[in-house]
């Protein structure tokens, strides 16, 4: 995970990555569209507008997909939230 500028220069990265699992392709798309669009090959970028629906997400996630990565992303919603053309993205393999 990295917040990244327009430039898509790397403004913050995680120390913490998602240790990806079944459970993840098994989420329901209609309750969590936001995760449910994450792979584990390739990348997803979520913009200022879309990061309050992935925090609604991160706070109902099932404990058994929970983690350290869950509040290293908070903490990078909240720098993509009070930046300007700042993007959350989820890096793929």
């Amino acid at each position: 995970m990295a917040v990244r500028g327009d430039s898509r220069r790397v403004v913050v990265s995680a120390k913490a990555g998602i240790d990806w699992t079944v459970g993840f392709a098994d989420l329901d798309p209609a309750q969590f569209p936001m995760l449910w669009a994450l792979t584990p090959y390739g990348d997803a970028v979520f913009n200022q507008r879309q990061v309050p629906l992935l925090l609604a997400e991160l706070d109902r996630l099932p404990a058994d997909l929970s983690g350290e990565w869950v509040g290293q992303a908070r903490e990078l919603c909240q720098i993509v939230e009070r930046g300007t053309h700042l993007y959350l993205w989820f890096i793929g393999d």
